[in-house]
């Protein structure tokens, strides 16, 4: 079996740091908060080269702090792609927000940018630019429509939950704004659990996301706000720091992974990725798509199938937009409104890819892909 992730070799890459790191906490009994926790803080903004982060619960709250921090209230607007893990949708409706969905570019299936500028209207608090599979959306551009439409009230809150390392002109996620990631365990940078952190380049904006998410305050018992419980444990942050020492040549190692794929699959029918100009990628995923020829997810099905019972561990992200998820069918958009999502989440099928998978894997990979597509 080629798995989609393999987490036991990242594991056996970084275990006897993540022992040692344990075996302080134990000593030391300091779990939530403490010196683990504040280092891998500094060094994660190191690593981003953003100047503040903020460790917290999983990636859905990084978001919902984010958003709040940035001044999202009750019944203000966000802008978000139609594509997108569930859980960008859901931080919004957690603040009682609305969600205001737009189509992708259909070749790199990040946030249509002229779409979100055209959906800004009086009530719009917030874009959510998402940035999709390991690269970075064109964030500098929706900054500038806004700037020509006067429309300073409007912030941008990135979710970076796919793109530990990635760059646009040699800047990461958050550093001219806040971003929040997800360091859920198939992530370039992922835990032993639930883990996300919240990057910000502005000070007061770190500070209310530490406020909030320490129960509205940064004193014992004082309380400033209404806030709630959202913290990086000391458990994960030991590793987190095991893993971002060794995140660079990961990530290069998963660029070179994709640069071999797009040779092996040169000549087969297949729409590969794309990525944008002025993008460091670090392909979290590497999506291709299976066109059918009806426009159904049958093709793709069957493949993906074949592909498993191959022993390819492939997978889909995503399989249906949020405006066709039951969750959010009260939106209102009908099955047609966003076709460049809609057509992408009947076709798009992730190959396995992570650092250590080797040239071998890959050509079994692409071999039981040709076959499956007979």
């Amino acid at each position: 079996m080629i798995p989609l992730v393999d987490l036991k070799a990242a594991h056996a890459e970084v275990a006897e740091d993540v022992a040692l790191g344990f075996k302080r906490i134990l000593e030391n009994t300091a779990f939530i908060g403490g010196a683990e926790v504040t280092a891998f803080e500094r060094e994660y903004a190191e690593f981003s080269g953003v100047a503040h982060c903020v460790g917290v619960a999983n990636g859905t709250d990084a978001l919902e702090l984010a958003l709040r921090a940035a001044g999202v209230e009750p019944g203000d607007e966000v802008i978000l792609p139609a594509n997108t893990f569930i859980a960008t949708a859901e931080a919004v409706a957690r603040i009682n927000a609305r969600v205001v969905l737009v189509d992708c570019d259909p070749l790199t299936y990040l946030i249509d940018v002229d779409a979100a500028l055209a959906a800004v209207g009086p009530k719009t608090r917030a874009i959510v630019p998402v940035h999709l599979y390991g690269q970075l959306a064109p964030v500098e551009r929706l900054r500038a429509g806004l700037s020509s439409a006067a429309r300073t009230d409007v912030v941008i809150v990135e979710d970076a939950a796919q793109c530990q390392g990635a760059t646009r002109f040699g800047a990461g996620a958050g550093a001219e704004g806040i971003a929040a990631t997800s360091f859920y365990p198939g992530k370039n940078l992922g835990a032993y659990g639930d883990a996300g952190a919240v990057v910000a380049a502005d000070e007061a904006l770190a500070v209310s996301v530490r406020t909030i998410s320490s129960h509205g305050g940064l004193t014992k018992y004082v309380h400033d706000v209404v806030g709630f419980n959202s913290r990086l444990d000391a458990l994960q942050a030991v590793v987190l720091r095991a893993k971002l020492t060794r995140l660079a040549g990961w990530n290069a190692a998963r660029r070179a992974a994709a640069a071999r794929y797009d040779e092996l699959l040169d000549g087969l029918d297949v729409t590969r990725p794309v990525t944008l100009d002025g993008n460091e990628h670090v392909w979290h995923l590497y999506v291709i798509r299976e066109a059918s020829p009806d426009g159904s997810s049958t093709r793709r099905d069957e493949v993906l199938a074949r592909l498993n019972a191959a022993g390819v561990g492939a997978g889909i992200h995503y399989p249906y937009p949020i405006h066709l998820t039951p969750a959010f069918a009260g939106l209102g958009y009908a099955k047609g409104s966003f076709p460049h999502a809609e057509q992408a989440a009947v076709e798009i099928l992730t190959l396995p890819l992570f650092p250590q998978i080797t040239p071998d894997q890959q050509e079994i990979v692409v071999e039981a892909l040709r076959a499956a597509r007979r």
